[in-house]
């Protein structure tokens, strides 16, 4: 990887089953930023145990997302693609910068809020501080840029706040990351109320895509999604069924609204549903087989993380030991 590539940083967790908001959203534009920068993605376990998990189950969980994330396309030739609890740096930098965060800036971050109210009876301190986590994540490796969606600004606001702090203190120590924003497929609705966001978690079976979801499954989704009465496909820039359509088969197939529009005059929503369908179904199953091929190689997957690890912390303990120096810490 070339240093004269800008770096990107970016992180999942591992807390369920990835859907085609997850992958529109993050992962594909995560492959498609491999070739142009230099990329370091992780698998944010840490942050997942904020709320409680079955230790058989998030086990699998890493290795299936591993596995799910280069069969999508990450490349450990091009990225570093790590298992965040096995690089300690996060850790140690996670608690150096919760002692230069305020803890108003922590009880004003809105997804605190929101997950309090839906795990009322496991309120922890890891759940009110992890922003600070989540800034070491970033700071580590001197990331420029970090893709963000609409949810995560905040939290990428909070950390070049700390990191400004802190250079103002120490003198320069931390890049100031920029929200790198993706164009197309930022965020992906419920097929069924498209003025929320596509979730594993909705009630309504017919409102998120699952990445393991197969063809015919995928098919009936669509065609029972929520557009509207007008049966015309055309961008309307207003959170529609039809704009999170158009938007979906935008990501995917490479076109502009209008080209989609051109493409679908005169045709009416039942035409456009069934080809977005399709459209979804030939871009999932390749991957669906490639995952095959990955999750029965674990030899394999294990050979790459810990590669990636090594070169993780090859990166970030440079970074961890300039801020103790500055801080006085004895190494």
């Amino acid at each position: 990887m070339s240093n004269s590539k800008k770096t990107i940083f970016s992180a999942v967790q591992p807390s369920g089953e990835i859907t085609l908001g997850n992958y529109l959203g993050a992962i594909k534009n995560w492959v498609n930023l491999q070739n142009d920068y230099k990329c370091i993605f992780a698998l944010a376990d840490l942050h997942t145990i904020t709320v409680r998990q079955n230790p058989k189950e998030f086990n699998r969980r890493i290795i299936e997302l591993y596995a799910l994330f280069l069969a999508c396309g990450i490349d450990p030739q091009k990225s570093i693609f790590f298992i965040q609890s096995q690089v300690h740096t996060h850790a140690n930098l996670g608690w150096i910068l919760q002692c230069y965060t305020q803890f108003g800036e922590l009880s004003r971050m809105t997804q605190f809020k929101d997950k309090s109210k839906k795990h009322v009876d496991n309120i922890n301190a890891g759940l009110f501080c992890y922003p600070s986590l989540m800034a070491a994540d970033i700071l580590l490796y001197n990331a420029d840029l970090v893709p963000v969606g609409a949810d995560q600004k905040q939290h990428l606001e909070l950390t070049r706040n700390i990191a400004e702090r802190f250079n103002g203190i120490y003198g320069d120590t931390f890049v100031i990351p920029e929200p790198y924003v993706a164009k197309i497929g930022a965020k992906v609705a419920s097929l069924q109320d498209p003025t929320k966001k596509m979730s594993k978690s909705d009630k309504n079976s017919n409102a998120c895509v699952r990445m393991m979801d197969d063809a015919d499954v995928i098919i009936k989704k669509f065609k029972r999604a929520v557009t509207d009465s007008n049966n015309e496909v055309k961008f309307r820039n207003e959170n529609t069924g039809i704009d999170n359509l158009i938007g979906i088969y935008s990501c995917i197939t490479s076109k502009s609204a209008e080209e989609v529009e051109k493409e679908f005059e005169g045709k009416g929503y039942g035409d456009f549903k069934k080809a977005v369908g399709e459209a979804v179904v030939n871009e999932l199953i390749p991957i669906q087989e490639r995952f095959k091929d990955y999750i029965s190689n674990e030899d394999y997957l294990v050979k790459c993380f810990r590669k990636a690890r090594e070169e993780a912390l090859e990166i970030s303990e440079k970074t961890l030991n300039e801020v103790k120096t500055k801080i006085g810490f004895y190494l």
